[in-house]
């Protein structure tokens, strides 16, 4: 079969394609071009997977350090985001602003973001400002400006970001909660942007051993995707990256196993931020490398993507209990959650609200899900998909997950096909093996003035 190159002008025309009869898991019957990556270690233990892309005059750069908001150390939640900052103050050779510089002033773009496994820098720019653009990640790998100066201004800089995020939303504490309050010991429970208290608690010396321990080659992976030419990159790499000196210390990583659940759990919370009541059931979903990831995410679609899915159908359109409703499933490294939320309608009751809640999944566990249901959610899937990899950036950042969070790179060219195969069947029988049973975690987060006289509901106040 030839590979059908995939455009943006494509994608509608292939998905009636892409989404067969789920009688059976037969091989899809058109076929995404694969991603034909190349991958090499340097000596010091540095992963490289590159992609020569000549579609288009921009090349995309990613560095992956296998280190989140997970390793963060004991009372020092949100150390890996303020280290993320801190990779941008720059060293002897680098100023602070030297990535926007490199960037921004040619029309491209840079960033980073951090999240419970991963912490990612990326770049993207015309094809020929690569050459600096590998000097300045090395660069940042290998030494940083790590001074108090610059601890202390971006400290503060995460700490706004709390007030920001947290603090001045009224829903902000509500979406920590689902972590905070579904874990029992796995450090997915602390809040990945941290806490201001333990920002104001963190020191220097400690952020210098952060980045001793985790930031070093063998604990990162280079990604280049575009427009270069294989053996001049080769070259580049071995130049800038083959110098950094690999340490000798082992690297920690986290080894505490989450129990199951033993009872279920409601947690109520008041604050006088929340205008309306919100609700949240969590369960405990496998990590994102099982082979239930497909089934889970295509169920994550059909029962809150769109305004067409079953929980907005019913709980926003039909019996307007809500305003919002979400599902995710929520996987990561070592496990993960599934999420069902709700922001109720004013004056309705929250027992009804959970009560329709519960319905809605009860249906799913005893009758499934429809064909009509499984190839909506399908589209919407593979369309996300599809146009991820329309640049260089998207093109990257799915090779970087594959190779870093799936521990499996080849997973980048064959995650599709499995997506397509998933059956109704599937669905039911995974939502059932990780629901059905299980004990769940209901979160209230309430209005101050729903707070009963005595306050004996009441666990925090937000």
């Amino acid at each position: 079969m030839r590979f059908i190159p995939v455009t943006f002008a494509l994608i509608l025309a292939l998905l009636p394609g892409l989404v067969r009869a789920e009688t059976s898991a037969a091989p899809p019957a058109v076929s995404v071009p694969p991603l034909p990556f190349k991958h090499t270690t340097l000596p010091n233990g540095l992963q490289v997977y590159t992609v020569e892309d000549h579609s288009g005059p921009t090349v995309a750069v990613q560095v992956w350090y296998h280190v989140g908001s997970k390793d963060d150390p004991n009372g020092r939640s949100g150390f890996a985001h303020l280290f993320e900052h801190m990779m941008f103050k720059g060293n002897e050779h680098l100023t602070p602003d030297a990535f926007d510089e490199m960037t921004e002033n040619i029309g491209g773009e840079n960033n980073a973001y951090t999240a419970e496994d991963v912490t990612v820098y990326h770049e993207t720019v015309p094809s020929n400002y690569l050459h600096p653009i590998l000097w300045a990640e090395a660069e940042r790998m290998s030494s940083l400006a790590l001074n108090d100066p610059n601890f202390n201004s971006e400290r503060d800089v995460v700490k706004e970001e709390y007030r920001q995020r947290v603090l001045a939303n009224p829903y902000g504490e509500f979406y920590l909660d689902a972590d905070r309050k579904s874990f029992a010991v796995h450090p997915y429970k602390r809040p990945g942007i941290g806490n201001i208290a333990e920002l104001d608690a963190s020191k220097l010396p400690e952020v210098k051993a952060f980045h001793s321990t985790f930031y070093r080659p063998d604990n990162a992976t280079l990604i280049v995707v575009g427009d270069f030419k294989q053996e001049e990159l080769d070259a580049l790499i071995k130049k800038y990256f083959g110098p950094i000196t690999k340490p000798s210390e082992k690297i920690p990583r986290v080894s505490v196993k989450e129990p199951a659940r033993k009872n279920d759990k409601v947690e109520t919370s008041f604050t006088p931020k929340a205008p309306l009541p919100a609700i949240a059931f969590t369960y405990l979903a496998p990590s994102i490398r099982s082979g239930d990831a497909p089934a889970l995410e295509l169920a994550e679609e059909i029962m809150a993507g769109g305004e067409s899915s079953r929980l907005y159908r019913s709980m926003v359109y039909e019996k307007q209990l809500a305003q919002t409703v979400s599902c995710n499933a929520d996987m990561r490294e070592d496990l993960g959650l599934l999420i069902f939320r709700a922001i109720l309608a004013s004056g309705k009751p929250i027992a009804d609200a959970e009560k329709l809640l519960s319905e809605q999944i009860d249906s799913v566990l005893k009758q499934g899900v429809t064909e009509a249901e499984l190839t909506k959610a399908k589209n919407r899937f593979l369309t996300s998909k599809l146009l991820e990899r329309e640049t260089t950036n998207g093109k990257a950042s799915a090779l970087g997950e594959a190779a870093v969070v799936y521990g499996d790179p080849t997973r980048v060219n064959t995650d599709l096909s499995k997506v397509q195969a998933v059956t109704a069947a599937q669905i039911r029988e995974v939502l059932n093996k990780y629901i059905s049973g299980k004990k769940k975690v209901v979160i209230e987060y309430l209005p101050e003035s729903m707070k009963t006289a005595t306050g004996e509901k009441s666990e925090k106040k937000s």
